[in-house]
């Protein structure tokens, strides 16, 4: 066996097995559907996009946050993470419900509960909801592990009253324990949380209940009950110590951390080795590692293999002076080869499967397709400690640089900014109808743009990029990109076409034009809206110049600026049918005299904000839709969420 490929199934294994250890996808202790339907499916989908985008700029800040969306079919969303994940599983553990609520649409009140938060949606405010109809309680099938379950009982309900006969005082209506049963040494941990929406009387109320409803479980190991303003849970398992929480406990819990890693360190090196054996004694494999044999196989025949070492070289070590971007998988380095070619090196560290898959995908597509606007891929690493990408080095690197920074966007003036979007249309063009395959990009923004010494655009970053087969209508997959960019059928339902990266364009078109950059808040917003809401009002009244960035006043025509506005908001109306293909953007970018059809509406949010207790992660918006909306009744299931 090749050292490269053995080196591929010792990530891969290894990779497996240390997910156990690392996997920070929290489970799904429930999902609550509601019972009734939205009259009108359309704007109820809408307007629930906006709610939980909301939550998540929110969520992401405070562990918490609530909103309110749309005038018509409203949808009220509550988010919160237990005050026991820290600020980066919190995330994650909002972007798992966030892919997963969507499932019960068009339900108009549903929630999920998951092992480190809770979000919830509704078509009415239930930011005060104690306790409903839907509250309820999961026992664990299996009984505690000790032989007086009925002192474990004892001990787990005097624990359970404790707590919650005491939360509801906290600041931040949270708390939790232990309680050592000395005949058996078995401890039972409890927690008791209310969401940050009720006031002190609601959060007695919630937990009250709550404690009646998982004592019930005992003597089960373990017992959650899960209440429309609460979560209260007992259980064997230290479910809320982490090495970071400087709770009791903490130091056994890295000891049993470090203890199980070496010992799943050990069954990687063997797993390994069986999976060599075995290949070496027959020729099948499965179709995962047939994929990755032809891969190598590419690899291999178009000399794209590089030396881990050589690499590591050029980079000087990866120091961090060479350091050039951050790309969504991995950091991006500046490298001199011997021969004095300079390079950019994406070093992408590998913990799952996923990422293996993730990192394989970037070279296979990109090595399939050459075009003057697209970056080009010089090779790959795979037989070090780490998988490495090589690609082209682009002096002026991303667009974002220059774009949003008040100084260095007077380097791009009226032709270089027009050459931009028109060299960024075209290398669309070619991905999306003139390649091999046909390829989706799915992450299409000003930093992944990237620009050569002439400000020549080159589209990079192709790790969440999928291939299309020639009898596929649309790829059903996770959601993956940048939110802000990602086309609204596509959050909601998962469906990937062509159009999501002609929505991206367009959003993308507007910021360069504008100079400004695109937010789903008004906090950056001197207008008190988002950019796209402003770009269709001024457009409405005939006003889009006055949008153009003030550094562009003097270098072109007020037809030129305008047309450019005009192919931007038709890539971004709600109804993907509606977008123009990328070669037919090409077209009207070139073809100045040809009249351009009227823009229909484009989704768009205003957010606003309060400051009070309850409100102070509360905020509300509107989102209205053209006439023909971009969305089916379909409702799809969503496995991934990848945003950055």
């Amino acid at each position: 066996m090749k050292p490269i490929l053995l080196s591929l199934l010792l990530f891969v294994f290894s990779s497996a097995f240390f997910s156990i250890a690392d996997d920070t996808s929290p489970a799904i202790i429930a999902t609550v559907c509601g019972k009734n339907q939205s009259s009108d499916v359309q704007v109820f989908d809408v307007n629930f996009v906006n709610a939980m985008e909301i939550i998540h700029q929110n969520i992401t800040s405070h562990g918490f946050g609530t909103s309110v969306s749309g005038t018509s079919n409203p949808v009220f969303g509550l988010g919160q993470c237990f005050n026991y994940l820290s600020s980066i599983n919190c995330q994650l553990c909002y972007a798992e419900s966030r892919v997963k609520l969507p499932h019960c649409l068009p339900k108009l009140d549903s929630r999920i509960y998951l092992d480190g938060c809770f979000l919830r949606y509704a078509d009415h405010d239930m930011f005060d909801d104690a306790t409903d109809g839907s509250d309820t309680s999961v026992c664990e099938n299996s009984t505690a592990p000790t032989s007086n379950t009925t002192r474990f009982g004892d001990i787990a309900t005097e624990l359970l009253s404790n707590l919650t006969s005491t939360t509801y005082g906290n600041k931040d209506y949270y708390q939790v324990g232990s309680a050592l049963i000395l005949s058996s040494g078995l401890t039972v941990y409890g927690m008791a949380q209310c969401w940050r929406s009720l006031n002190e009387t609601g959060c007695r109320d919630c937990l009250k209940s709550a404690k009646y409803s998982v004592v019930k479980c005992l003597p089960a190991a373990d017992g959650k009950a899960l209440n429309a303003g609460c979560f209260v849970r007992y259980s064997t398992d230290p479910f809320y110590l982490s090495p970071a929480s400087g709770t009791d406990g903490s130091s056994g819990r890295r000891h049993w951390i470090i203890a199980l890693a070496l010992t799943i360190a050990v069954l990687a090196l063997i797993a390994s080795s069986i999976i060599w054996w075995k290949m070496r004694s027959r020729t099948d494999s499965t179709k995962g590692l047939d994929d990755s044999n032809e891969i190598i196989r590419t690899i291999s025949a178009s000399h794209l293999s590089f030396r881990y070492e050589d690499l590591t070289k050029a980079t000087d070590n990866f120091n961090q002076i060479n350091k050039i971007g951050q790309g969504g998988y991995g950091s991006v380095y500046k490298g001199v080869l011997p021969d004095g070619r300079e390079i950019a090196v994406k070093r992408l560290f590998i913990h799952t499967r996923q990422w293996i898959d993730q990192f394989f995908n970037e070279v296979n597509l990109v090595s399939r397709v050459q075009h003057k606007n697209l970056v080009k891929l010089l090779g790959c690493s795979v037989e070090g400690p780490e998988s490495l990408v090589v690609y082209e080095y682009l002096c002026n690197t991303s667009l974002d640089n220059f774009l949003f920074d008040a100084f260095k966007k007077n380097s791009l003036g009226w032709e270089r900014r027009f050459e931009i979007i028109v060299g960024t249309a075209e290398g669309l063009s070619y991905l999306h109808t003139a390649s091999e395959v046909r390829i989706i990009h799915r992450d299409i923004k000003a930093s992944n743009i990237l620009l050569d010494e002439r400000f020549k655009p080159k589209i990079g970053d192709f790790g969440l990029a999928r291939y299309f087969m020639e009898d596929q209508s649309h790829l059903s997959t996770g959601l993956a990109g940048t939110f802000g960019y990602m086309a609204p059928e596509y959050i909601v339902h998962g469906q990937l076409t062509e159009k999501a990266d002609i929505y991206s364009y367009g959003i993308l078109v507007i910021e360069i034009i504008t100079g400004r950059k695109n937010h789903n808040s008004v906090a950056s917003s001197a207008e008190g809206q988002s950019l796209i809401s402003v770009v269709w009002q001024h457009f409405n009244s005939n006003a889009l110049i006055e949008l153009l960035d003030p550094c562009l006043r003097e270098q072109c025509s007020e037809e030129q600026a305008l047309n450019v506005f005009h192919v931007g908001l038709l890539c971004v109306q709600a109804s993907p049918n509606l977008r123009p293909p990328m070669w037919k953007v090409v077209e009207m970018l070139n073809n100045k005299s040809k009249e351009l059809p009227r823009p229909t509406q484009p989704p768009f949010i205003n957010v606003k904000g309060s400051s009070d207790r309850r409100d102070s992660s509360e905020t509300s918006s509107l989102l209205t839709l053209s006439s023909k909306s971009p969305f089916s009744v379909n409702q799809l299931s969503v496995s991934t969420l990848q945003a950055r």
